[in-house]
């Protein structure tokens, strides 16, 4: 952990059982530093390097995330763990991933795609002693001819057990950094989103649920992060904050979900809320009233935050009234002054 905590960086892991020529059963990435297949060999990966312009991002901290012209050269270094007690062999990579529906999706086993091509770890092939770790550094070079855009990948970290006459499985695991690299001249593209709508659900295990739409109006892509809090509530009740479940990364223009799930004896309500979610340095909050349905599949109620009355605000108008009235009648006053 003191480790973890120096660099300030949790990966994404992917951990997968393969029968031998079968596609692997992948599965998305979750927030974790190392991955613990049923054969109990552990590995772990982490991202020791961040761009010095990106050291106040917490995303630049954990993917390898940056802007390159065309014909740029950048390196950056991962450490790998043997985190069990025996010996390990480990196979460094880079493999294809994309981003649909919301979601950051890894391609099966060594899919390449454009910046795979690009991505050169300067180790293939690691022998770990139990507990040994390795720094394997990568590079990735731009063409000078390629073209602008947004490219996604993972470097992996792959250990596992082949079929031999006794096994006719293969027990692999990997772990790996995500990369987000996009190309073009000039400075970085803008990054932005913005929270288009809230409803609320009740789960089919009996917790209450905020949703929120969600659009990246930028063009970079964004992993959306962030928490709900609730006050006003019956009684004047006030809890949270409740994180918004993770694993929601949208491409530029895309629409996705952000789902905050409750605590199943939260009262319906009605509550004063606050949604505020994040990617990166980018941060949007979003305000309202809402009541939670009673029943699953039934719709509860959002309300946008009421205005404020009272008199101060009329009083405010009726003097600026009085102030144009003013302004337009001395004017007046001196025309027809000057007339007579």
């Amino acid at each position: 952990m003191k480790s973890a905590r120096r660099y300030g960086v949790l990966l994404s892991v992917l951990a997968f059982v393969q029968a031998a020529a079968v596609m692997p059963a992948e599965g998305h990435g979750a927030p974790g530093a190392s991955s613990h297949p049923p054969t109990g060999r552990a590995i772990g990966i982490r991202l020791l390097d961040a761009p010095e312009s990106r050291r106040a991002d917490p995303r630049a901290q954990a993917y390898i995330v940056d802007h390159l012209a065309p014909g740029s050269t950048i390196e950056r270094r991962v450490e790998v763990t043997n985190e069990s007690s025996t010996p390990m062999h480990v196979d460094v990579y880079a493999a294809a991933a994309t981003i649909a529906k919301g979601r950051f999706t890894f391609a099966p086993q060594r899919t390449p795609n454009e910046l795979t091509g690009w991505t050169s770890p300067a180790t293939a092939d690691l022998e770990l002693a139990a507990s040994e770790r390795a720094q394997v550094r990568t590079t990735i070079r731009v063409p000078r001819d390629a073209s602008a855009g947004e490219r996604y990948g993972v470097v992996w970290a792959q250990t596992g057990t082949g079929t031999d006459h006794s096994h006719n499985l293969a027990m692999l695991s990997r772990v790996g950094v995500r990369m987000y690299i996009d190309v073009g001249p000039g400075g970085e593209p803008p990054s932005d989103f913005r929270i288009e709508r809230l409803y609320t659900a009740r789960a089919r295990d009996g917790r209450g649920e905020l949703r929120a739409r969600i659009r990246n109006t930028g063009r970079r892509a964004l992993d959306i992060s962030g928490a709900l809090s609730l006050s006003d509530g019956p009684a004047g009740l006030r809890t949270g904050p409740f994180p918004a479940r993770t694993g929601t990364t949208l491409a530029p223009g895309d629409l996705a979900e952000a789902v905050v799930p409750l605590d199943a004896r939260l009262p319906n309500g009605p509550w004063s809320v606050a949604l505020t979610l994040r990617s990166g340095l980018v941060e949007r909050t979003r305000r309202a009233t809402v009541t939670f349905p009673t029943t699953t599949g039934s719709a509860g109620t959002v309300a946008a935050p009421a205005a404020r009355q009272g008199h101060v605000p009329t009083l405010v108008i009726a003097g600026l009234s009085v102030l144009v009235l003013a302004g337009l009648c001395l004017p007046l006053a001196t025309f027809l002054r000057r007339r007579r």
